[in-house]
Parts: structure tokens; C-alpha cells; sequence
């Protein structure tokens, strides 16, 4: 597209946002004291919006050349397109491989002035010409189309549109590990008496108490595969690395879900939302804000974490990004702008993993994703597979998930 098209097809959405924002803010009424975006009184709201109204007649005006000018090329575009479709002519299988050079079929205007009872009476023969007669080849007594000759050849372009899913959303934001074993066995701190005070002169020491207890997080498999035929693999190159993206994109998409709600019970992960000993906050008639600062606090004092992280289903954030107050201001931002994907200064992460009305607040330093495997790709045969020429295509990867301080895990429920 040509650069100033672009740059003013900018400007003119800007100047469309922004008459939307002021006619958003007036209302129904166009109650001009309720704008907030325009400084002054109505009147020179007024002027304003005019002023407005007279840059974008302006800007459109200098855009419709310039969308002639697309238009003028793209339509030369598509009638070279055509014309070279046009130009390339058959190779009669007889010819030897040169292109046949047919006469064309003439006009019948042409084929009459050239008839001999055409001739004849120009020369001085009797009564005007009526009949005149045609060589077996002059016309023809079937069309030439699709249907008579050749059917048009649609090449396929090989772009493959992928069906509409729920990309990985979460897994980047928990720390990584390795693990070498079929289990993650660590030590948690589950007594901690602390005694410790002053002490007078001979006095007695206060006794402490720590107690560790041992804990475990399995390593569960998570996996699928597809059958598929030899010829699929040989005849079609991009059959291959589709598959390979497909299959392993199934895995890291089941896993991105199984931190969240996974219920723990094998072969399943436990998610955040069904760690055992979180704390919860529930909405009650505060607004939402309120509740997730509330669980934020809950993760701060409870937990001694320091919260890192909001997920958040994208219907319950919307509400959120549509907040706006009495007067008719988004409190998250313009609807012309992106607004900030953060409350109370934590970034939101939107899955739509996350069970809808309840959010988390998280200190993700206390979780880890530990693999035993990763993400692999096999072909193998199964039952009877190899005499039918059949493969199967699996792939999977072994996992286990950490949340080290269930206190650093707060849901809000009831938003």
C-alpha cells in the first residue's frame, strides 16, 4: 500500500476515535458539560467537534486520489493476470511440441463481404444479395467452453488455515526446571516456633521448634497421536511439518490448561486453582479492584510473597477494561487506545484456561514447572499398521508442577 494512503487512512481513525470519545462522553443527551476530553465551555466543545469534522472532509479529500491510484493498480494487476493467462496456448499432443498455429475463427460480417454471392452482385449481377453460402469450417456448430474444452486449472496455494484454538497462554510465566527423576521430592517447613527473646542475666533461653515435612509432585505424561498413511508422508512435503507443528502444539496447549485447573488426581497435574491450602477472596458487593487488592494484601501478609502475577479469564477482564465512572470515563483508558494490561501495577495474564468469574493472584517465584522429558515426536507402527501402510505419529512430553507456597496463591471468587 502506498505509504501516505497508510499515514492518512492513520490520521482520519484517530480523528474518528476521537469525535467517538466525545460523543461517548456527552451521551444520549449530548450533554456537552459531561466531555471531559475538551477543555471549555460547550460552545468551544462545539467548535471543536466542527474543527474536527473539517480535518477529516480534509483528510478524505486527500486520501481519494490516492485510493483511485490502489484501485487503477490493483485492477492492472489483475488484467495482466488475465492476459498472460490468455496468451499461453496449447501444444497439440501431434505437433510435436510446437504450439499449433490455428487460423482463427473470422467474423461473419468478414466471411459475407467475401462470399461469392457478395462478389457477384458488386460486379453488376441481378436482385440483392439474400442468401450467401459458408464453408463447412466457417462457423461451428458446437461452442468452444469450459464444458467442450478445457476446464480452468485452479492451483492450490498452499496455505493451510489453522482451526481457531486457545493458544498457550501461561506456561512462559512460571520458572523452569529439570528434573531426572519420576518424582519432585522436596522438604516444606511446616512448624516454625520461635521462642527467641531477651534474656536476663542467668536467665533461661525460650526453646524453638522447626518441623520439615517431606513433599512430592508427580511427573505426569501428557500425549496424543495421529495415524496417517505413507502416501500422505511421501507425496505431500508439507504434510511433515505440519504434523510436527500440530501435534506438539496439542501438548504445550493441554499442558498451558492443566496449570490452572488441573484437579491432581493422576494422571493429572494439580493446577494453581486446586493447590491444596490457598487462600481465597471473595468478591462480595466490592468492585473488582477491590477484591483482587484485597488478595493481593492476602499474598503480601499471609503468604510473605511479593505477587507477581493476575490471570484472569478474558470475559471477566473485560468488565474490568470497560469500567467507567458515573460521568462516562473508561477508567482503563480511551477505547481509542490499547489501555494498560495491568491492575494495581501486576501484569494480567488472560487465559481462557482460567475457570470464568475467579481470578488468581500469584507470586509465580514460588511455583516451578519441572520436565522429565520434553516436547518429542515419534512414527511407530501399531497393530497392523505396517502391512497397511499406515504410521502412527505421536508425540508427548513429561511434566511435573510445584506450587512450593500454597499461601502465595490467592483466587478471587465472584467477580
Amino acid at each position: 500500500m502506498n505509504e501516505k494512503l497508510k499515514e492518512i487512512r492513520g490520521r482520519i481513525d484517530a480523528k474518528r476515535k476521537e469525535l467517538k470519545t466525545i460523543f461517548d462522553q456527552a451521551g444520549a443527551d449530548n450533554d456537552m458539560a459531561k466531555v471531559t476530553v475538551v477543555e471549555g465551555d460547550s460552545a468551544a466543545k462545539v467548535e471543536h467537534i466542527r474543527a474536527l469534522n473539517d480535518e477529516l472532509d480534509q483528510l478524505v479529500a486527500e486520501a481519494e486520489p490516492l485510493e483511485a491510484d490502489e484501485a487503477t493498480i490493483a485492477r492492472a494487476r489483475l488484467q495482466a493476470d488475465r492476459l498472460s493467462e490468455v496468451e499461453r496456448r496449447p501444444i497439440h499432443p501431434a505437433s510435436g511440441g510446437r504450439r499449433e498455429a490455428r487460423e482463427p475463427l473470422r467474423p461473419l460480417g468478414e466471411l459475407f463481404i467475401g462470399s461469392k454471392a457478395y462478389t457477384d452482385r458488386v460486379q453488376g449481377g441481378p436482385g440483392p444479395v439474400t442468401t450467401f453460402e459458408l464453408a463447412a469450417g466457417d462457423l461451428k456448430a458446437t461452442l468452444f467452453q469450459t464444458t467442450a474444452g478445457w476446464a480452468p486449472e485452479s492451483t492450490r496455494t498452499g496455505l493451510v488455515v489453522e482451526d481457531a484454538q486457545r493458544p498457550v497462554q501461561v506456561t512462559d510465566i512460571f520458572p523452569g526446571g529439570a528434573t531426572t527423576q519420576e518424582k519432585v521430592v522436596y522438604m516444606e517447613e511446616t512448624t516454625f516456633t520461635s521462642n527467641a527473646a531477651e534474656v536476663a542475666e542467668a536467665g533461661a533461653y525460650g526453646e524453638a521448634a522447626l518441623v520439615l515435612t517431606e513433599r512430592e509432585s508427580n511427573v505426569r505424561k501428557v500425549g496424543v497421536w495421529l495415524p496417517v498413511t505413507d502416501e500422505q508422508l511421501d507425496d505431500v512435503a508439507q504434510a511433515e511439518s505440519y504434523i510436527n507443528a500440530r501435534l506438539p502444539f496439542m501438548i504445550r496447549q493441554r499442558l498451558d490448561g492443566q496449570l490452572l485447573v488441573g484437579n491432581g488426581t493422576a494422571p493429572n497435574l494439580r493446577g494453581l486453582n486446586n493447590v491444596v491450602g490457598i487462600q481465597t477472596q471473595a468478591k462480595g458487593a466490592d468492585p473488582v479492584p477491590d477484591a483482587v487488592y484485597k488478595a493481593l494484601v492476602k499474598v503480601r501478609v499471609t503468604g510473605r510473597a511479593a505477587p507477581s502475577h493476575v490471570i484472569v479469564h478474558p470475559n471477566d477482564w473485560q468488565d474490568v477494561r470497560l469500567l467507567r465512572t458515573a460521568d462516562g470515563i473508561y477508567i482503563w483508558g480511551s477505547p481509542s487506545e490499547s489501555g494498560p494490561a495491568r491492575i494495581w501495577g501486576l501484569p494480567v495474564v488472560e487465559s481462557d484456561a482460567q475457570t470464568e468469574n475467579t481470578a488468581i493472584v500469584v507470586d509465580v517465584g514460588f511455583t516451578q514447572l519441572f520436565l522429565r522429558k520434553g516436547l518429542d515426536v515419534q512414527v511407530g507402527y501399531q497393530s497392523d499398521d505396517f502391512i497397511k501402510g499406515r504410521k502412527a505419529v505421536r508425540s508427548d512430553l513429561r511434566a511435573a508442577f510445584v506450587a512450593y507456597r500454597p499461601e502465595a496463591i490467592c483466587t478471587v471468587t465472584g467477580i
